[in-house]
């Protein structure tokens, strides 16, 4: 299933109110852990400047507030107005932008951090994004990227493919959403393997890329430092 950016938009509008009960669910309560972890992996200190792209509702936004503490700095931006509505409720003291990840509204150099969670695929060009995402971090900076990655060896493939391609839909279902958690299982199959986004962060000039398969390789985080 492709779709527009428009009808992406749409579909993450509609499920906004739902979105983090879906998350808690499909990722069985882990995926807090999971933020926590890209969080750290993007050094981000007391005092920290912190760009988080497709934001969602903004749960890990929020962490880096945390981390960044009163000295710091922290934008969410999404695409979605609603997901932002929502994530603004949660926490005022982070900066809520609506904006394209394919476009940043912000100047060369103004971030020590970028991440990214549970968003990357969804961009229309990925590295176009990345390069974005490269151009608003000061030399020396770190990008983070969280993300759902397909594993390949069973069992755990086995359990992935009916956790995604039939369990999640049918929660959808009971969410009226059907069309997004349809998406969700073919936006990670079309999605590159871990070794593949980074050889797309190589190409958008990042260096000394990392990245860890965490979950029995149901979740990767990847890291890499603008050069």
């Amino acid at each position: 299933m492709t779709l527009q950016p428009e009808r992406v938009r749409e579909m993450f509008d509609r499920i906004s109110p739902s979105y983090d009960r879906m998350n808690m669910l499909m990722s069985m309560g882990r995926d807090g852990r999971w933020r926590r972890r890209a969080v750290r992996a993007s050094r981000v200190g007391p005092g920290g400047e912190a760009l988080d792209v497709c934001c969602g509702t903004g749960d890990l936004a929020i962490e880096l507030r945390r981390v960044a503490g009163p000295s710091g700095r922290v934008v969410g931006l999404d695409f979605s107005p609603q997901m932002l509505a929502v994530a603004a409720r949660k926490c005022p003291a982070v900066e809520w932008v609506q904006g394209d990840a394919l476009a940043l509204p912000f100047a060369d150099g103004a971030f020590d951090a970028v991440t990214v969670g549970f968003g990357v695929r969804n961009l229309a060009d990925l590295d176009r994004g990345l390069r974005e995402m490269a151009r608003v971090l000061k030399p020396g900076g770190r990008l983070v990227i969280l993300e759902i990655t397909q594993p390949t060896r069973p069992p755990l493939s086995v359990f992935f493919s009916l956790w995604f391609d039939r369990v999640v839909p049918l929660l959808g279902a009971f969410s009226s959403n059907r069309e997004a958690y349809s998406y969700l299982p073919e936006s990670v199959r079309s999605f590159p393997s871990p070794l593949g986004l980074a050889e797309a962060m190589d190409r958008a000039g990042f260096e000394r890329i990392r990245y860890t398969v965490l979950a029995g390789g149901i979740i990767a985080i990847h890291s890499g430092i603008r050069g």
